[in-house]
């Protein structure tokens, strides 16, 4: 069962975000937070596997929250829930270390599979989302792949340019799911990058994502 913590400062976006995740078999809503601070208090008190985290709340926002959430331990993980003008705290909350961003009018069964992947260790985006990281990716400098990536590692990073998790990674390639963290930690070390989505940033702006 995933426990999910929502976090958002409307409460009927919280009330219809509660009864999405419960009118999924494998979900249970942990709790609700109001605002960054709840949001913070609860994620260490509840641990729950996923935070749905609006970035516009007041006091403390989304971005911050996210920030010392994620400082405190790989559990839970943080998706962010955008809107489509929302580039200014996006890219921010990236590098406080959300996992993923939704915007908030995606379907709902995008965002039930969303919470699916962020507990299973992927990086899910909605498209709009992905397409304007990838954009901005691209616009902002191109990167130079490491000539000793070997063929399997630069399949594997294609893949985590796409957002699969470890184990879906694994069930692609038709690999164990160890072999793959091997590959994804080699990927780090000869990319230099610090966590699994600037690794994906880096394989789009190297031209190694999918097309």
């Amino acid at each position: 069962m995933i426990r999910v913590l929502i976090a958002d400062d409307q409460q009927l976006v919280r009330m219809g975000l509660r009864m999405l995740c419960e009118s999924a078999g494998d979900m249970e809503v942990a709790g609700e937070a109001a605002d960054g601070r709840e949001a913070v208090e609860l994620a260490g008190r509840l641990v729950p596997d996923v935070v749905l985290m609006d970035l516009r709340m007041p006091g403390l926002d989304g971005t911050a929250a996210t920030e010392r959430i994620v400082a405190a331990g790989p559990r839970p993980r943080v998706l962010a829930l955008t809107t489509f003008g929302d580039d200014d705290h996006l890219y921010p909350a990236l590098a406080a270390g959300a996992c993923g961003f939704l915007v908030k009018s995606a379907p709902p069964g995008e965002l039930l599979d969303a919470v699916r992947r962020a507990a299973a260790g992927g990086t899910p985006f909605s498209q709009d989302v992905l397409g304007r990281l990838v954009e901005r990716a691209v616009s902002v400098r191109t990167e130079t792949c490491p000539g000793d990536l070997t063929p399997r590692e630069r399949e594997v990073l294609a893949l985590v340019a796409a957002g699969l998790s470890n184990q879906e990674i694994a069930d692609r390639l038709h690999l164990g799911v160890t072999t793959v963290k091997t590959h994804v930690a080699a990927l780090l070390a000869k990319t230099g990058c610090p966590n699994r989505i600037r690794l994906a940033v880096f394989a789009v702006r190297a031209g190694l994502a999918p097309g």
